[in-house]
């Protein structure tokens, strides 16, 4: 429910904002503030060969926005596959598509909107119930 400059998404009805059902803001603080922490651990682990191999497909103006998420997708899977099983495979998921967002907007600043709309379509697709689940529990 979080726009990405930190705002509450909302939306006009009858002339007047409305906003999404009420959230408890701490929590979703707390949640942000452990996924950091698992990012800042997974960023380590990430090779540059799997970066700069999404940077190529990224680069290439002729993969669709559908072909682009899948080979996002499979990158994620792949390293997800390495992740100690104690930890929640969703939650992993989550921030490796996070992490690796960063690492290709690092490596490659001009491709920074494409990689954004790609892992929030990504996110969307296949994370969205995990990350309900998560901020209401």
């Amino acid at each position: 429910e979080l726009q990405t400059d930190g705002n509450r998404s909302g939306h006009l009805q009858n002339g007047e904002l409305v906003f999404g059902p009420e959230v408890n803001e701490e929590v979703i603080r707390i949640i942000a503030a452990q996924l950091a922490e698992i990012g800042d651990q997974f960023d380590k682990e990430i090779k540059a060969r799997v970066v700069n191999d999404l940077v190529q497909h990224f680069l290439n103006e002729n993969l669709s926005g559908e072909e682009i998420t899948r080979r996002m997708s499979e990158a994620v899977e792949g390293l997800a596959r390495a992740i100690p099983s104690d930890m929640e495979r969703e939650k992993a998921m989550l921030v490796l598509a996070m992490v690796l967002t960063k690492k290709i907007a690092n490596t490659m600043p001009s491709l920074l909107q494409r990689v954004f709309r790609t892992t929030v379509n990504y996110i969307s697709q296949q994370l969205h119930n995990y990350i309900v689940r998560m901020v209401s529990a």
